[in-house]
Formats: C-alpha cells, structure tokens, sequence
C-alpha cells in the first residue's frame, strides 16, 4: 500500500469513488465526504430494480469512468474498472467475490462492512429463538379461533441458565453472546484460530459502540480448530441453542450435517443460521427436524438460494424460514458508510489510520 498511497500523495483529490447501493444518494453523506477529502469525486447509484438488484450491464456505461474506489455488495465487471485500487465490501463476508479478476490483484485491497450488520442480526437470532422457546407461533394460530389455552397446559424454558454456543465468534457472533449474556445465559465460542491471550480474543472489526464483545470476554471457554474431532467436541459441549455466523469457504461448506446432528441430538439443541446456507446439510436439516433430533431451527439463509417453492425444507416442522433478511435495518447505511469513511481515511494516508475490515485474500475474510 506504501507505494499506492505514494501515488496519491493530496489525499483522494484524483480519486473517483463510486457507491452501489440499493438506496437513493444520501447528499449529507455525499457532501461529507467531499469536504473531508478535497478534490474527491463521489458518484452514487442505486441499484434497486423492480426485479431484485441492477445489473451493472443495466447501467450507464459512463457511470464506470475513471473510477477508482468502489462500494457495492457485486463488484462489477474489471473490464468496466481499470483503475480501480480500492474495493469496499457492503457485505460481512467476501465469499460472492473471491472469483473476482480485481479480488485475485494482491495489490487491490478489499474490505468488508463487518460490523454494520451484528445489532440487527444479533436481534433475529434472539427474536427467533425467544419465539420458538415461547412459543409465539402457536399463539398466533389461536387468535384465528379464538382460543384461550389454560395456564397450567404451557410449558415453557426460560433462557437463564441455558448454553448459547457460537459457531465462528466475530462480529455478529460476539453482539449475540452480548444479547444472549443479557438473558443469563452461558456462551461458548468456536474459531478456527487458537485465541489464547487477552490479546487474541479482541476484536478488530468495526464495532458500534456499547454492542457486541470487543475485548472478547462473554465466552465462558474458547474451542478452536480446523478438524471434525474439534467441532464435535464443541457441539457436546451441552447447547441448547448453537449459532451459526460464519464466512462461507470451501472449508465451512457442509460443516453441520448428520454426524454433528447426531451430537446436538442429546440436548436437542437449536439451530440458528445467519451464516451462510452452504453451513449446513439441508437435506439432513430436514431429517434432524422430521426426526426430532433438535427442537427447532431458525434459518435467514438456504441452500439453494432463493429456496424454490416445491423444495421440501418449507415443509420441515418446527422451522422458522426467512429470506436472508436479518441484516435488514435503517441503521445499516448508517454504519456501512461509517466503515467507507474509515477506510477512505486511511486510504487518503492520514497517519496512524489503517483499513478496518481488511480481507485476508488467502482465508477469505
């Protein structure tokens, strides 16, 4: 980067930025930046469209001119950017990119919007799983007819006391173990990386303030691992609800499938994926839940995705469904151009600023 921020030395003044979005240009933002990165040019397009989101063939080609820095969740083609030196993720993972000519460029940082997603996820995990323990669903049919269920026919499992294991401890992962914290219960967490110092267990992704576990203090023990021994002895660790936040790689494809269900099967423990649908088997999902081995799921993500409407998990009991969907929030613009303003920061060369997010392009996160 030395030599790159060499070559910028007035900052981003013979810089284009481009920002896709699916949300119309935010001019106080625009302005923001402008002023804070004299000379900069700031070019915005949403790429909402009445079929999902606009593909960069959709657009006008001289939208691409001379940019060099782009924010969007689909990088668009390198034919369209050839000057581009900096990619800002809007997406916590990097896993749609890694195919990317630009992304396989070592001397093109990526960074990711980690962090701008943990409050508003972290809220469906808990949301889904108190409804499940509570469960809302049930109630919601009696309303049709109006039935009043007798007090003494509920039962019902508060969350005090209970075991939250996290499946891939960052930043989503860590707001969970605060909210979860919050309930009484215990938290485990599993890295792939050994986190043996105080030092390790820090957080160095974006965080907003008050949320998540930044010093990496909740879990009560820490499993790590790259091994299927070592993800079984963190299933059989009791949990009564496991959460799934982890990026997708080849090495996390299929990591929850009939031998781990088996496992979670002695406490018929909940699954929560925020993750990815490539986490887990669907096929033996469905047989965990058809089977009684957990005592529910909550998925916002699906293998296939979109999931087809004649596929048989639609149909797998206790199942909530929801179309990846829990990074939803009008707070996430908020925090995803707080994390560009970061990382054009330290990209403009002001001392002491480094990238926050920054893709490590072997592991993929």
């Amino acid at each position: 980067m030395a030599t790159t921020q060499a070559a910028h030395e007035n900052g981003l003044s013979q810089d284009t930025v481009l920002i896709m979005m699916p949300i119309d240009p935010m001019q106080e933002v625009i302005d923001r930046l402008q002023n804070k990165f004299p000379g900069v040019k700031i070019r915005w397009q949403n790429t909402k469209s009445p079929t999902g989101v606009m593909r960069s063939e959709d657009m006008a080609p001289e939208l691409f001119d001379g940019v060099t820095i782009v924010c969007a969740y689909l990088v668009p083609p390198a034919s369209l950017l050839p000057k581009v030196r900096f990619v800002q993720l809007t997406s916590s993972g990097a896993d749609q990119c890694i195919e990317h000519p630009l992304y396989k460029q070592a001397h093109i940082p990526f960074c990711t919007a980690n962090g701008a997603h943990p409050p508003q996820i972290a809220e469906w995990v808990i949301g889904s799983w108190l409804s499940h323990q509570h469960q809302f669903d049930k109630y919601r049919a009696y309303m049709t007819d109006g039935y009043w269920e007798p007090a003494y026919q509920v039962r019902v499992q508060d969350s005090s006391g209970l075991r939250m294991g996290i499946l891939g401890y960052g930043a989503i992962g860590r707001q969970c173990a605060n909210l979860a914290r919050a309930l009484g219960m215990d938290v485990v967490a599993f890295t792939m990386r050994e986190r043996p110092t105080p030092e390790s267990r820090k957080d160095d992704s974006y965080c907003e303030p008050g949320t998540g576990d930044p010093d990496g203090l909740i879990p009560s023990r820490w499993f790590h691992g790259t091994t299927k021994s070592a993800l079984n002895e963190f299933l059989a660790q009791g949990l009564d609800i496991l959460v799934i936040s982890l990026p997708m790689t080849a090495a996390t494809r299929n990591l929850i499938a009939k031998e781990q269900f088996d496992i979670l099967a002695e406490r018929k423990t909940f699954i929560s994926n925020v993750g990815r649908g490539g986490h887990v088997n669907t096929g033996d999902l469905i047989a965990a839940l058809e089977q009684g081995l957990i005592r529910g799921a909550a998925v916002d993500v699906t293998d296939p995705e979109p999931l087809p409407p004649s596929h048989p998990l639609w149909k797998a009991p206790n199942l909530l469904i929801t179309p990846h969907v829990s990074w939803v929030s009008s707070n996430y613009s908020r925090r995803l151009l707080d994390i560009l303003e970061h990382n054009l920061t330290a990209l403009s060369g002001v001392p002491g600023t480094s990238f926050v997010n920054l893709v490590n392009k072997e592991l993929h996160y």
